[in-house]
């Protein structure tokens, strides 16, 4: 998983967050890329003040988001292949998410060692497997129904991983695990906010239509790093999940 991605994607909004979203959706597909003022321009329909828009632009090329290119007096921007790779992956996680998912019934079960004086690596990790979609059961241990994550978990030495695939025995419900490891009730209420946020919308003409595509593809993708995907038999039946997947879909 790319650090810089998810945190662009669930970080509090600012004017490189929604750049991302806009190199991503526009972008991506143009290799001959685009006008620096045209980039401005996109973020300013987007409610950023000319000074704030610039600013994002010209800092994703400090840090090699894109490349510009002079022509003349202007100045032509692209995705550098780093930062093009990058989307690719975003797209993927964005496009690919929401999608019914069946179970087997086995757990991935993880035991995570961390020396008590590595605070900083216990952080790191703890925070990748939570954004990977695992739950945190206490104790160094988490768990997640997609058992082929396994393949995804890397660990920095000096930590040490041991992996499990089990299913629950006689003690304990899935749904106490459930409740456990994962905080279902907040999740559902930002999928019932997309919802209310995104089913009235009707824009008209092409600047409107172009910022509530945005705004939608910017309140989407922050779903695949929130979201531990669990397995629609693992979810009550009226998990809102299914239904804003296809209010994204439609509306996209």
């Amino acid at each position: 998983m790319n650090d810089v991605l998810r945190r662009r994607s669930v970080g509090a909004p600012a004017a490189r967050s929604t750049l991302l979203t806009v190199l991503g959706e526009f972008l991506l597909q143009r290799p001959d890329g685009a006008w620096q003022e045209a980039l401005i321009g996109a973020l300013a329909l987007l409610g950023y003040t000319a000074g704030a828009a610039r600013q994002a632009v010209v800092r994703s090329t400090r840090e090699g988001w894109l490349e510009a290119e002079r022509i003349g007096r202007r100045s032509r921007m692209r995705l550098t292949p780093s930062s093009a790779e990058l989307l690719r992956d975003g797209a993927r996680r964005i496009y690919g998410f929401g999608e019914p998912a069946s179970w087997d019934g086995r757990w991935l079960l993880l035991v995570l060692r961390v020396p008590e004086q590595r605070r900083e690596l216990r952080h790191r990790l703890t925070t990748q497997l939570a954004w990977s979609g695992f739950g945190s059961l206490g104790g160094g241990l988490w768990i997640t129904p997609h058992v082929e994550r396994e393949a995804l978990v890397q660990a920095e030495a000096p930590a040490q991983l041991l992996s499990f695939r089990a299913e629950l025995g006689a003690f304990g419900r899935t749904a106490g695990v459930i409740a456990e490891a994962w905080d279902l009730p907040a999740l559902r209420e930002q999928y019932r906010q997309f919802i209310a946020d995104f089913s009235p919308a009707r824009p008209r003409g092409g600047a409107a239509t172009f910022a509530a595509q945005t705004a939608l593809v910017h309140a989407w993708r922050r779903f695949p790093f929130v979201d531990p995907g669990l397995p629609d038999d693992l979810l009550p039946r009226d998990w809102p999940r299914r239904q804003a997947h296809e209010l994204f879909r439609e509306r996209h």
